[in-house]
């Protein structure tokens, strides 16, 4: 599932660069959505995102693609690859690629079943 964003002023740093931390809530958002859509019903929580590298810097005005594809599902959680790339020009730079894990809580906080649509 592909989402877009537009990198605005309110998110750069005094530098004029995207501060990181706004890519990597974009990251949980999007794939947070993606996994809210396709198993409708549960009740997400982020436990995990695997490896965290920048790979270029982002400024003013760079329109994000976040490419959310889901790579596992067990029992109780579910597991998202999500590439982002920086679209310029009609050309597209791989800026960052993450794993994501979610899992299915009940009320209480405990882990519970994924429930799949039928």
């Amino acid at each position: 599932m592909d989402h877009y964003k537009l990198v605005l002023p309110e998110h750069l740093n005094h530098y004029g660069n995207l501060f990181g931390g706004n890519l990597l809530k974009w990251v949980d958002e999007f794939a947070y959505i993606s996994a809210n859509l396709e198993f409708p019903g549960n009740q997400f929580v982020t436990i995990a995102l695997d490896n965290v590298e920048f790979r270029h810097g982002v400024s003013n005005g760079e329109i994000l693609k976040f490419s959310t594809v889901c790579t596992h599902v067990g029992n109780s959680s579910v597991k998202y690859n999500v590439q982002v790339l920086g679209i310029r020009h009609r050309t597209a730079a791989a800026l960052f690629e993450t794993n994501i894990t979610f899992v299915n809580i009940n009320s209480e906080g405990k882990k519970q079943t994924i429930q799949r649509s039928s």
